[in-house]
C-alpha cells in the first residue's frame, strides 16, 4: 500500500485521484508520519440502462390495438 505526505496529496489531488482510478491501489494519506485517510477506488459498477431493463416481466393478454369495449358500450356513441 503506497503513502502520501498530506502536503503533497493537496498538490496533486487531481493527479493522485487519476492515478487511485487507473490502478484500482489503495493510497494512504499521511500526517506528520501519522495515517489519518485512505484512498481507495470505488468498485466498478455496470451503468445503469434502463432500456430493457423491464424486459420479460410482462404478458400480452389479448390484442393490442382492439378496443376495451364493444361499440355498444361506447358513451360517445349513444
Amino acid at each position: 500500500m503506497k503513502t502520501i505526505v498530506a502536503g503533497v496529496f493537496k498538490q496533486t489531488c487531481l493527479r493522485v485521484l487519476d492515478a487511485v482510478r487507473e490502478t484500482r491501489e489503495t493510497i494512504v494519506i499521511t500526517k506528520r508520519g501519522d495515517p489519518v485517510a485512505q484512498l481507495a477506488s470505488v468498485p466498478r459498477t455496470r451503468e445503469a440502462d434502463w432500456a430493457g431493463a423491464m424486459r420479460g416481466t410482462g404478458s400480452i393478454l389479448g390484442d393490442l390495438v382492439e378496443p376495451a369495449l364493444e361499440k355498444e358500450e361506447w358513451e360517445a356513441l349513444r
